[in-house]
């Protein structure tokens, strides 16, 4: 009778409570885990952000790779170890450029110097890009004379400036049943700005607005470009300004006793 009491009272404590003891298959994932994250084995253990930047020497985890010289010759396919003797004795950077193919491709470069130029050229790329605006404008089928001489103006002040041009009809009551009027209204809009734009999206009819997009015929960097042109010529003034604006050597003036002082050699 010893043993079976033995054994119904392993699994509690002296205090009558029962014991509770993990599981070895969750302690041993928890310390496998904990290992996982410990060690710096990838930023997908820990749940952190993937690097893009591209591998360089000892990064390589291949064990062969396709090597491009400094100069883009090809070398060959070389084992990582060969590659990166060769980029030591060059005082050159082995950077893989195609990690996707088999087997990757690694090029010998100065890493810094490649990272500051590409930064450069991105850098100047945002500068030269050009954000094309749409701008809008809203007449009615029974406009004023007057105002759609100012809703013109409008229109081509934005072509000038090298942005699109939205033009809304909008229809009210009894005017949606003359379409044709707002259709002739855009055309002849149109036609007073053709030489600054052209007529990108036909007019069609959107529920009780009729849409046409006029577009500028000279870009916007193109404008821009222009603009800067105009800018720098008049700030630089001609020759013959230049000369005009000169002072002048001050003429000879007699002296008190009668005598004409000379005036400079």
């Amino acid at each position: 009778m010893v043993a079976p009491l033995s054994a119904s009272l392993a699994g509690f404590s002296r205090a009558g409570g029962p014991v509770f003891r993990p599981h070895r298959e969750n302690s041993r994932a928890r310390s496998a885990g904990t290992a996982a994250g410990s060690s710096g084995g990838g930023d997908e253990a820990q749940g952190g952000h993937i690097s893009a930047e591209a591998r360089i020497n000892e990064r390589i985890r291949a064990p062969e790779v396709r090597l491009v010289g400094p100069k883009g010759e090809q070398i060959g396919i070389v084992s990582i170890n060969d590659a990166l003797k060769l980029a030591q004795e060059a005082d050159l950077d082995l950077v893989e450029v195609a990690p996707t193919a088999r087997p990757p491709v690694a090029k010998l470069m100065d890493y810094g110097k490649f990272k500051y130029e590409s930064a450069v050229k991105a850098r100047e790329s945002r500068k030269n890009q050009t954000q094309t605006i749409v701008k809008e404008i809203k007449l009615r089928p029974k406009i004023d004379p007057h105002d759609y001489g100012t809703k013109k103006g409008h229109v081509e002040r934005f072509l000038k400036a090298g942005d699109k041009v939205k033009v809304t009809i909008m229809f009210r009551g009894r005017e949606q049943s003359r379409p044709e009027l707002g259709f002739r209204l855009l055309q002849r809009l149109a036609s007073d700005v053709e030489e600054l734009g052209f007529v990108e999206s036909q007019p069609k009819q959107d529920g009780r607005n009729m849409i046409m997009v006029i577009g500028p015929h000279r870009k916007k960097s193109e404008t821009k470009a222009h603009t800067a042109g105009q800018a720098q010529n008049r700030s630089v003034p001609s020759p013959r300004a230049a000369a005009a604006a000169a002072p002048r050597p001050a003429a000879s003036e007699p002296a008190a006793d009668g005598a004409a002082v000379p005036g400079p050699a």
